[in-house]
């Protein structure tokens, strides 16, 4: 075949630099688009700052008006908060997680044992300590990777051989036993010590003839093993930097008035920026003679359009995430319902993508507190009536009947699915040991554990 000339028309979607911008503010946190407004106060010459409208949101505000209150982390819950510093460069002291990975990543290791030894990090508490058993770790795990409770046991063994020495521990005598057998074997007292940790009520309550007597030594051995423990750290894990402070500020404040509950955009998080009318008319009087003066002005004008667009949008979404969850904002988490990024689309008649940026790193206060738009959006399960609840409520209820349990009869999670069967809530036994660990509550066997010690 021979060449041709052919006509063809077609149709494709273009991102404009105008839409790419109105998609970079739309995704933006509020302290995020504080930010960018000052910049572009800065950088274009077309814009000034509004003296009439409400002062911006900062990391100083701390009055209620302005509702800047810091983000509450959600322990292993299933929205993980994005982890990118905020300023740049960081000079804070890394956190134990930090620390642990670091030395994981040039440890000999295969991918599988990498991740696990991952999961077992990240749970571990503040203190070091790792609280929680293997079945819930491994609940957590998706079924098709066939990863059991055993697997985790040489992933914590892995994490334990780590600096600094007594991290991964379940109790305090392990604790203690890990930092002494990381010391040199001819360590004065170090053998002794490694007895006394089996004795700690007697060490804690100065019974020294008894301590002496179970561990077999003399009165100078004892308290040279003793100076030794008194030197070990019992919570290793907080010699590391925490976990940087975040603020957030509120995009939206939910009220009730008059007997409904409506969504207000903060004004806090409104910008004090507006379009300088005597340059823009002296721009246009001279017949755009000045292309770089144009670009600018045409550039104010995008970024002004931009900002209207993002503050109803987020507005839009805000008043359906209410309209929806009316339950919640009077009863609780007992009545989340169901909801997700795909019905609030359809509904307002947006991309699902756009939903998605606008409920990222967005928050709303309410009389409950203070939540990101995502807390709203829960997994439909469903009910034995034919109807649906939420994952949020399940959790909800869970939560209430374990701190409603006989202390000295816990509820298993086999149990937990029977009460909540009962309440018409079909959850089987394994969610329910995924959620308890997501809400950090312990296991049955840890809370007859705790009860047997307070006896």
């Amino acid at each position: 075949m021979g060449p041709a000339i052919a006509l063809r028309l077609r149709q494709h979607l273009t991102l404009t630099p105008q839409v790419q911008q109105a998609l970079k503010l739309l995704q933006m946190s509020a302290l995020e688009f504080a930010q960018e407004m000052e910049e572009a106060l800065t950088a274009n010459p077309f814009l000034e700052e509004n003296p009439d409208a409400p002062p911006p949101a900062t990391r100083d505000a701390a009055t209620m008006d302005d509702v800047v209150v810091p983000q509450e982390s959600t322990p292993g819950g299933p929205v993980e908060r994005d982890q990118e510093d905020w300023g740049g460069a960081n000079d804070a002291q890394p956190t134990l997680q930090q620390h642990l990975r670091d030395q994981l990543m040039i440890s000999p290791m295969g991918e599988r044992d990498r991740a696990l030894a991952h999961m077992v990090i990240d749970s571990l508490d503040d203190d070091g300590y790792f609280k929680i058993s293997f079945d819930e770790l491994a609940a957590l795990v998706p079924p098709e990777f066939e990863v059991g409770a055993d697997d985790f046991c040489a992933a914590l063994k892995m994490v334990q051989s780590l600096d600094p020495a007594g991290i991964g521990a379940r109790s305090l005598e392990e604790c203690l036993c890990l930092q002494l057998r990381a010391l040199p074997e001819n360590t004065p007292g170090r053998e002794p010590a490694l007895k006394m940790c089996k004795h700690l009520t007697l060490l804690a309550n100065r019974e020294w003839a008894r301590l002496q007597h179970a561990i077999g030594c003399d009165e100078a051995t004892l308290h040279k093993a003793r100076s030794l423990i008194k030197s070990l750290d019992p919570k290793p894990g907080h010699r590391f930097g925490p976990q940087e402070a975040r603020y957030v500020v509120p995009d939206v404040l939910v009220k009730k008035v008059r007997d409904r509950w409506v969504a207000l955009i903060n004004p806090a998080s409104l910008p004090r920026v507006r379009l300088n009318r005597a340059y823009a008319d002296a721009i246009q009087a001279k017949n755009a003679s000045n292309q770089s003066l144009s670009r600018h002005l045409q550039e104010a004008r995008w970024l002004l359009r931009s900002i209207e667009q993002r503050f109803a949008t987020i507005q839009r979404v805000a008043d359906a995430i209410v309209a929806r969850q009316r339950g919640f904002f009077e009863y609780g988490e007992v009545a989340m319902k169901p909801l997700t990024l795909k019905l609030i689309a359809g509904e307002l008649g947006l991309h699902e993508s756009t939903v998605c940026r606008v409920t990222n790193n967005k928050y709303m206060a309410t009389p409950r507190g203070l939540f990101e738009f995502k807390h709203f959006f829960s997994r439909r399960l469903a009910t034995e009536n034919g109807g649906a609840a939420s994952a949020t409520a399940v959790r909800a209820v869970m939560k209430e009947l374990i701190a409603a349990e006989d202390p000295r009869s816990p509820l298993s999670d086999a149990e937990l699915a029977r009460l909540l069967a009962q309440q018409g809530l079909k959850v089987a036994r394994r969610t329910i040991t995924k959620y308890r660990a997501l809400m950090r509550l312990p296991s049955v066997d840890v809370r007859r554990a705790d009860m047997r010690k307070i006896a």
